[in-house]
């Protein structure tokens, strides 16, 4: 069976549409399945929407996702565990290679992410690399990462020494115990991670070279159309071509940026 354990807090907005994939993926693929909500602290409707979709509620008040995500493991029954973020969407897919990684022999994985909604442009342009850093590495990112449970018992769970990068440490210490694989199917979780990831330091330097390069290729995009638009005379008093000319072949050959040479009188007297 499979435990899917999604830790929560104050996901009212978004914990629904996490828990309706969750249960079509499992339906699609034709495995037996449980939804467990950990929720740490919530002071909106987390526990009710929680309720209200079909999921064991396990009421913690941590703080910290490393011990909630252990909360919730404790209360699972299936041998395979499945972590996902309350605001990361799952599709069949990534379930179905999940339980035929752990089927073969792994003893858990992550897979790749890619951002929903509007996400900042240095965001869009450092995913595609920390997707393949972290292939490359075999680590999983924190949105979604599964185990066996004889797997997660071996390593004592989450470190919860560990209050930022749990999953991280979390895949080194699986990959001591045997295989652990990093899906090439996506996840897809909320873009507000993207500044989440950083510190404020690093976000007002990213985002303020982000705007230096919009405004940089808008500036440049400004200056060639005022070349293109400029008059013929313009280009005449700069000592530019722009005509068409027709060679002997027949052929338009087009002469365009070259700067008109003087004609020069040659001094040579012709050969006889």
């Amino acid at each position: 069976m499979i435990s899917f354990i999604v830790p929560a807090y104050n996901e009212e907005r978004l914990l629904g549409a996490t828990l309706d994939a969750l249960r079509a993926a499992a339906l699609a693929i034709g495995e037996p399945y449980e939804l467990i909500v950990a929720d740490d602290g919530s002071t909106d409707r987390t526990a009710a929407i929680a309720a209200h979709h079909g999921a064991i509620l396990v009421s913690v008040a941590h703080r910290q996702i490393a011990a909630t995500r252990n909360s919730g493991a404790r209360k699972a029954n299936g041998d395979w565990l499945i972590f996902v973020d309350a605001d990361t969407l799952v599709s069949e897919a990534v379930v179905r290679s999940a339980v035929e990684a752990l089927r073969s022999g792994a003893v858990g994985g992550g897979a790749a992410v890619e951002f929903d909604g509007t996400v900042p442009l240095y965001a869009r342009l450092l995913l595609p690399v920390l997707v393949w850093s972290f292939r490359w590495a075999g680590l999983a990112a924190g949105c979604f990462l599964f185990c066996t449970r004889h797997s997660f018992a071996a390593v004592g769970g989450f470190d919860e020494a560990f209050y930022g990068a749990e999953e991280l440490v979390m895949s080194r210490a699986l990959k001591r115990h045997g295989r652990f694989v990093v899906l090439r199917q996506a996840v897809i979780t909320s873009g507000r991670k993207a500044d989440e990831c950083v510190d404020d330091r690093v976000r007002r330097r990213l985002r303020h070279r982000e705007r230096h390069l919009v405004e940089s290729i808008l500036g440049r995009a400004v200056r060639t159309r005022e070349r293109c638009n400029a008059p013929a005379s313009l280009a005449h008093d700069h000592g530019l071509r722009s005509e068409v000319t027709l060679p002997a072949s027949g052929r338009p050959r087009a002469i365009s940026g070259r700067r008109r040479h003087p004609a020069t009188t040659s001094t040579q007297a012709p050969r006889r």
